[in-house]
């Protein structure tokens, strides 16, 4: 019996960068050639861990990407502000959280930046409801998909593990938890409909 129910935020309940080309879109603003893709995606690798766990605040990184890859930008800008400016309300999974919310409590598990969920949040493209628990990866101090977030969750959701389904997008998060004991869902980003229809249908029969 499930009385928990996880979601992701970034790219399950918000559109965000890791879907269509809005991650290339972002690199080729901001001056990052085909060339220095690759280069700019190990480096962005290396130091988001920081940034998710450690507190590192996202904008203390432009004077080192100004640096290594040779870039100027504008006074005033903010890597954080560009980041939500691009996310999107998905607004096919709101009536879906609407409806698991009848049966049982609903929270977000999600590796977030300093400020970030906050501004999401201003910014208003998140369903228009009370969450029963939040956990955030920059303030929590561990993220997905190490163990030691999904023991905080089920902490803070007060249930048994296998009470708990998990709705994600990436697959090492989904394998993660699943490891852990919780019942989980992966959440094809790439057609938000669809799979919005199977979480529904897919809650509906082991709720």
């Amino acid at each position: 019996m499930i009385s928990f129910v996880y979601f992701d935020l970034g790219g399950v309940v918000v559109r965000d960068l890791y879907e269509a080309n809005k991650w290339i879109d972002m690199k080729r603003d901001i001056g990052i050639n085909v060339e220095n893709d690759k280069e700019f995606d190990q480096f962005w690798k290396k130091h988001e861990k920081e940034v998710c766990v450690a507190g590192r605040d996202v904008d203390t990184l432009i004077p080192l990407i100004e640096n290594k890859f040779h870039l100027s930008f504008p006074g005033g800008f903010l890597l954080l502000t560009d980041f939500v400016n691009r996310f999107e309300p998905n607004k096919s999974i709101w009536p879906v959280i609407d409806k698991i919310r009848q049966d049982c409590r609903v929270g977000l598990l999600t590796n977030m930046y300093p400020r970030m969920f906050s501004a999401i949040i201003e910014k208003r493209i998140t369903p228009p409801i009370t969450w029963d628990v939040i956990i955030d990866s920059s303030i929590e101090g561990c993220r997905k998909p190490d163990s030691d977030i999904f023991k905080l969750g089920e902490q803070k959701a007060n249930v048994k593990k296998d009470n708990i389904l998990f709705v994600d997008n990436e697959i090492k998060n989904i394998n993660a938890a699943k490891d852990f004991g919780w019942q989980t869902f992966f959440y094809n980003s790439g057609n938000h409909e669809k799979s919005c229809f199977d979480l529904l249908r897919y809650y509906n029969q082991i709720k």
